[in-house]
């Protein structure tokens, strides 16, 4: 029988840690250790732990939903990341959907339900409830049609340079771009050269007017407080 490994990241670590034991008493699963999710070592202790299936709470994440799950599908390609939290955010849901999220699950959902889905996904399997599927697909649907129209002036940038640049088009200094990323200023200050340079402009404000231009969205509650 095969063990599949899983990582419980979640800020609740007494929660996670009840879970845990709870799961640890399903013979296929095995809980290689719990992590909470704001944990500036995550990734390292990701790739410590070497999970076959990554159980996140991104409800702290917030915005940056979509960054964190695909920092951790960087460090762990491998993995597949189930979405266990207490938020139906469908904002939340479609960001972990694009970021590579495999399932979105519910926390007060039964631990029957959460074992099937976590066994499921170690099996290439996907799962989101009914009433964020919806929202879920329709996104996607129309990311792929944006995807199928050649020769748009964002499509030279890289995901992390797309998230950067949706940072700035919210008005977001470099500082706090960084923070919601999970990474340094300097590769902040990295990115944004390279954004410059790939779309040809020579500041971050004619950046901003091309991507505004090219219709990138950015989360409608963000606070602008552009300062370039």
């Amino acid at each position: 029988m095969n063990l599949v490994r899983v990582l419980m990241v979640d800020d609740h670590l007494m929660l996670a840690e009840a879970l845990s034991a709870r799961l640890s008493e399903v013979p296929e699963l095995w809980v290689v250790g719990h992590c909470a999710t704001s944990d500036p070592r995550l990734a390292e202790v990701a790739q410590r732990s070497r999970p076959d299936v990554i159980a996140l709470d991104v409800e702290p994440a917030g915005t940056a939903t979509g960054s964190l799950v695909r920092q951790l599908r960087e460090t762990l390609p491998t993995a597949a990341i189930v979405v266990l939290t207490g938020t139906g955010d469908a904002r939340q849901a479609v960001e972990a959907a694009r970021a590579g999220a495999a399932a979105w699950v519910r926390k007060e959902s039964s631990v029957e339900q959460l074992t099937e889905v976590l066994r499921g996904v170690s099996r290439g399997h996907s799962w989101y409830p009914p009433e964020l599927l919806g929202p879920v697909l329709r996104e996607l649907r129309e990311d792929a049609a944006r995807a199928g129209q050649r020769g748009g002036p964002l499509d030279v940038l890289s995901d992390r340079e797309r998230d950067v640049l949706c940072g700035m088009v919210a008005g977001k200094r470099g500082a706090q771009i960084a923070e919601e990323l999970l990474i340094s200023t300097e590769t902040v200050r990295t990115h944004t050269r390279s954004i410059l340079a790939k779309l040809r402009v020579h500041s971050q404000l004619e950046a901003v007017s091309v991507a505004c231009a090219a219709g990138l969205r950015v989360d409608a509650d963000a606070e602008p407080d552009i300062r370039l």
